[in-house]
């Protein structure tokens, strides 16, 4: 809306006369009389224009071009011309009160780069203010605490306000980086998404989970992706077939994801399946004295049970000599060797002595990290 070409400025009295004139035609118009109603309307908005451009030019040099803020001022003008009543005074200072709170509207709606509550909004105007009047009082800057004290309130509040100045009018990232003008912008040096950190808590829980798995699948998950060997070449160092290598990686890494998924903390519990059980078999000949087992499997927490009620078993008396052949056995775990130490004790209390026979590599140089070299034989 335009003022109209050749229209003068009238006074605050004659536009409260023409206001007047307005309200009092409103009651004496008819229901079907819609076309005088809308032209006694518009006689008053364009004697008001004038008065509306005038009250948007104190908002002039805030950052906002001109001819927005009069569109803001007309815009105001409009809802106080449909919201005027004569009782409540003067259609000027009505019209003032809603003009300007239209602007300052706004001005707190429209023109920060970051949304900002009303209140910090106006807190950092405050702070501004004040920081203005006692620089003028002081001729200094004024510190945090002045200004708290000016306007009662918390040191961290002012702090709070000046930086939530610095919302207004957000720097631009395609500003120079550089105060001559030349070579990258500010958005360039804005880093990008460290894939690495956003793993560090994936690593952190995965660290702890591996720390429940038995020590036969800590192993294998340690020289598959730590160690980069193939499932052959863990086979071969185990003992055991590649096809074993791979349910157990299976079987390791599931429990892993479901672990991590999973709101409560899981403990491994090995499969009862066919596909995931390694039997154990032992084979026990008597002779004259002696007992002879022969171990065939995996010693891990799912048979090493059996191992031990077939040593106790073997030393009841009057058994002298126990020999255990380990040759069928890839891979014997810390619950075996506490088998193999229950014999071993077992044994000794009935007077007996039990010799282990017949290892795997595998299975040697951890009998020998256990400390039992002396119960083994060639």
């Amino acid at each position: 809306m335009s003022t109209p070409t050749g229209t003068a400025p009238l006074d605050l009295p004659a536009l409260d006369a023409v206001a007047m004139s307005y309200a009092q035609g409103l009651t004496t118009f008819g229901p079907d009389d819609v076309k005088g109603a809308r032209a006694s309307r518009e006689r008053l908005i364009e004697a008001a224009l004038p008065f509306a451009t005038r009250l948007s030019r104190r908002y002039r040099g805030r950052g906002e071009p001109p001819d927005d803020l009069e569109q803001v001022a007309r815009v105001g003008l409009l809802k106080a011309v449909d919201r005027y009543d004569p009782e409540r005074g003067a259609f000027t200072g009505f019209a003032a009160v809603t003009i300007i709170g239209e602007l300052r509207r706004h001005f707190r709606d429209r023109t920060w780069g970051v949304h900002v509550t009303r209140r910090m909004q106006e807190l950092s105007m405050d702070v501004g203010r004040a920081s203005n009047d006692l620089t003028g009082e002081l001729y200094r800057s004024p510190t945090v605490a002045e200004i708290a004290e000016r306007l009662r309130i918390g040191e961290d509040e002012v702090l709070d306000a000046i930086g939530t100045s610095a919302a207004y009018s957000p720097m631009s990232l395609n500003l120079p980086a550089r105060a001559d003008g030349g070579g990258s912008e500010v958005g360039d040096l804005v880093g990008d998404p460290d894939i690495d950190l956003d793993a560090v808590d994936d690593r952190v829980t995965v660290s702890s989970l591996l720390c429940r798995l038995p020590e036969r699948e800590r192993r294998i998950l340690a020289m598959r992706f730590y160690g980069n060997r193939t499932q052959s070449e863990i086979a071969a160092e185990l003992g055991i077939s590649q096809m074993h290598v791979s349910r157990l990686l299976t079987r390791a890494l599931t429990w892993l994801r479901e672990a991590m998924l999973s709101d409560r903390p899981l403990y491994w519990q090995a499969g009862t399946a066919p596909s995931d059980h390694h039997e154990l078999t032992i084979h026990v000949r008597r002779q004259a004295g002696l007992v002879r087992l022969d171990v065939a499997g995996e010693v891990d927490r799912d048979t090493a049970d059996s191992l031990r009620d077939a040593l106790l078993a073997a030393a009841r008396p009057p058994v002298k000599d126990i020999e255990v052949g380990l040759a069928g056995v890839p891979f014997i775990d810390a619950v075996g060797i506490a088998a193999l130490l229950a014999g071993f004790e077992a044994a000794r209390a009935a007077g007996s002595k039990l010799r282990i026979t017949a290892t795997k590599p595998y299975v040697l140089r951890s009998l020998r990290v256990a400390g039992l070299q002396p119960l083994l034989t060639g």
